[in-house]
């Protein structure tokens, strides 16, 4: 198998916060923790997220304007959700192409939000945020394994003569539950045994 070597770390800019040039590296899905005024009026506003180190996400105002619009103006509500963030090579300074910071996908909504946003400063182009559908962690079986265990063992416990062991021992069910934890959680079918074991010690077989 062929080594791979990422160079993403490799390309980060060095600055206070977020910047297009951190996402050459593909888009990221972030997820808030805070948010907070900043100390510049062309940047107002510091998103901070999981994983930031420090440099947190200072949206432009077409941006703010699109978290506005899809969460509300209420930004303490912001923290625990999520945002999908690109690179736009086509963002413009000074009528150069400097590249910066978009949202492709919010979460919290189930349908995609089309707003207009200002290109120039007599264009206005359609804006398109899509659901960002955050995967639940799957849910945990129970683990039913030792509560049969402890079944088992008490029944076999509860065994006052050879007659009710040997009932216990040849029931179909007992049987089937036995040879699953034999298979499949060895750990507790040595429990069982081990009471099977001594019940039989304890009682005298036969027959019935």
């Amino acid at each position: 198998m062929s080594e791979t070597l990422d160079m993403t770390d490799t390309i980060v800019a060095k600055s206070d916060q977020l910047n297009s040039d951190d996402l050459m590296g593909g888009p990221r899905t972030v997820t808030i923790t805070k948010v907070a005024r900043a100390s510049t009026a062309e940047q107002p506003i510091a998103v901070s997220f999981e994983g930031d180190a420090g440099k947190p996400y200072m949206p432009c105002k077409s941006m703010r304007r699109v978290m506005v619009t899809v969460w509300g103006p209420d930004a303490v509500a912001y923290a625990g959700r999520s945002l999908t963030l690109y690179r736009d090579a086509d963002v413009t300074w000074g009528g150069m192409a400097v590249g910066g910071i978009r949202i492709s996908h919010m979460s919290h909504i189930t349908e995609p939000v089309t707003l207009a946003l200002t290109a120039t400063k007599k264009v206005r182009k359609p804006f398109r945020v899509l659901p960002l559908m955050i995967a639940e962690p799957p849910q945990q079986k129970e683990d039913r394994a030792p509560a049969l265990r402890d079944d088992l063992v008490a029944r076999v416990d509860a065994a006052a003569n050879g007659w009710a062991l040997y009932a216990l021992v040849d029931d179909e069910t007992v049987k089937k539950q036995r040879a699953w934890l034999k298979t499949n959680r060895p750990e507790f079918s040595t429990d069982v045994e081990a009471a099977f074991m001594a019940a039989r010690q304890r009682v005298e077989m036969g027959p019935p």
